[in-house]
């Protein structure tokens, strides 16, 4: 193919995939802004309101970039598991493989709308968030870079979970049982430096705790982790990641019979 085929390609499946999400957005970008909504009134205003500053900052102020970046994680995953997934349901994923084009694009395409979602919802929680607070911009290029590496980096994984799911119950099974659990425990809620000594230790190997404190760092300039640590493991696992979602493709596991 050539540059222009591929790029028609391309764009071909970002718009389709934008376009799948954005008809019905009152049921994919409406509820995480209302359910945003209840997270900064129930925990920013009543119970923060209760609760000493963190690192000279009100609670509701600290629990923002987490609350954000979670609206963006849940939408990216979410986005590119449902739809790759139906693909495979609807068998006409086989299309694309058969078709010239190349698997890197198709993965491209299929994470571009996740991103697309991911960045949309995230900017829909951020006006939300104005409602609540003064939003603070300590360093806006980490904002943009973090959140952009880590709606990729969800979409790749929802890309994985989709290419090993056989029923629709199993794309339910990695954000019930590992989602969840980690983007709460990944420090949205409170200072890792507030846990004892152990569970600092086992939160540091949740590569979401690295992602939350890199936000913070570029909202507030408050941070528990190393920034530059912390965009390294982001990048780090957006390869890793990358590169096992192209070996999928290659080797057709959980698409080709």
């Amino acid at each position: 193919m050539t540059f222009a085929e591929q790029y028609v390609a391309f764009t071909t499946i970002v718009v389709k995939e934008f376009m799948r999400f954005i008809r019905i957005w009152v049921q994919t970008v409406l509820p995480a802004m209302i359910t945003m909504s209840l997270y900064f009134v129930i925990f920013g205003n009543l119970i923060g309101s209760q609760l000493a500053p963190i690192h000279g900052y009100s609670y509701v102020d600290y629990i923002v970039p987490g609350i954000i970046l979670m609206a963006v994680i849940n939408n990216s995953y979410a986005n590119v598991v449902s739809s790759f997934f139906s693909a495979k349901f609807q068998r006409h994923i086989e299309e694309m493989l058969v078709s010239p084009m190349p698997n890197y694009l198709i993965l491209l395409g299929f994470v571009g709308g996740g991103l697309s979602r991911g960045l949309i919802v995230g900017m829909g929680v951020t006006i939300v968030a104005a409602f609540f607070t003064d939003l603070q911009f300590h360093n806006p290029f980490i904002i943009i870079f973090v959140t952009v590496l880590t709606s990729i980096l969800f979409a790749l994984g929802g890309f994985i979970n989709a290419m090993y799911a056989k029923s629709f119950d199993d794309i339910s099974i990695i954000p019930t049982f590992v989602l969840t659990p980690l983007t709460y425990l990944g420090g949205i809620f409170y200072s890792v430096e507030m846990l004892p000594g152990f569970w600092q230790s086992v939160s540091y190997g949740n590569p979401i705790l690295y992602m939350i404190n890199a936000m913070r760092y570029g909202m507030l300039g408050v941070s528990d982790i190393n920034v530059n640590l912390a965009l390294g493991i982001i990048s780090g696992f957006v390869l890793i990641l990358y590169s096992y979602c192209l070996y999928l493709l290659r080797r057709g596991i959980g698409v080709r019979s």
